[in-house]
């Protein structure tokens, strides 16, 4: 990974001081797309859901979202009709019986989140703390790339999980996305998640060097969440249109995300 150091312009950055942060809100990001960040955040929300816990699964990515496409729902709204004033955001909860758990969709090919006045998205996003008081966890899938919208949606989750794979730009972007939330946060709780890996040790070998640059370059050690390893069935569910959990919930990937949820449970007791 080239990075060039950034610890002296890190420490001249301002720190924001954020509004208190929704210990049960958990927001998923990547820095760039492609590296199953949505397939991941669904699983997850299945996941909790199975443990018991009362779950919502928020789009946060209104451009290219892609949550009720993969789960072949056809909500009667979704986030878009909340931006434009038609619904308040409560009224796009659209139940996903066959999870239990509960979503609020994107709208697909309506333009980035950089489009709407972060005025209108704080709002939103305010809503959505308020609404998350109904909920035992709330999933965030946050949009690609390391736009203030993106920032904004992050900033209210108490725990932030960024996903990556072992291809080069995904962790120079993975990286890139983690130095911001650092020079936004104080003290941020992240987490990596590494996907579609061959084997738990050539995942944990992709986290290491990850680590290595946030340990050299922005001097913090975000623990690993968990590997998820490659798997075909992944693909067959997406297309599909169906949670893996409900197609091949055996399967490894499957068993990795359960084995995230746990350890995200776990933690909260």
């Amino acid at each position: 990974m080239n990075t060039t150091p950034q610890t002296p312009a890190l420490a001249l950055a301002p720190r924001k001081i954020s509004k208190p942060q929704a210990r049960n809100m958990i927001a998923v990001a990547s820095g760039k797309g492609g590296v199953g960040k949505t397939w991941f955040s669904i699983t997850l929300a299945h996941a909790l859901a199975q443990s018991g816990l009362k779950t919502l699964l928020f789009d946060g990515d209104l451009g290219l979202a892609n949550i009720d496409i993969q789960l072949g729902l056809m909500p009667s709204y979704d986030l878009g009709s909340v931006i434009a004033g038609k619904i308040t955001l409560n009224q796009a909860v659209t139940p996903y019986p066959a999870g239990g758990f509960d979503i609020i969709a994107g709208r697909s090919g309506s333009g980035s989140l950089s489009n709407v006045p972060i005025s209108r998205l704080q709002l939103i996003n305010d809503d959505l703390r308020i609404l998350a008081g109904g909920y035992d966890r709330v999933i965030v899938d946050l949009g690609a790339g390391v736009e203030k919208p993106v920032r904004l949606f992050a900033s209210s989750a108490a725990t932030l999980l960024i996903v990556c794979t072992d291809e080069p730009t995904s962790l120079t972007d993975a990286y890139a996305f983690i130095k911001m939330i650092c020079m936004e946060q104080t003290q941020p709780n992240i987490r990596i998640i590494v996907n579609s890996a061959n084997s738990n040790r050539e995942g944990e070998r992709t986290y290491t060097t990850l680590l290595k640059a946030c340990q050299g370059f922005l001097r913090i050690s975000p623990p690993l969440a968990g590997v998820i390893r490659r798997d075909t069935r992944v693909r067959d569910s997406i297309r599909n249109q169906m949670s893996i959990l409900t197609r091949h919930p055996t399967t490894e990937a499957a068993e990795d995300v359960l084995a995230v949820a746990a350890r995200l449970n776990k933690e909260r007791e």
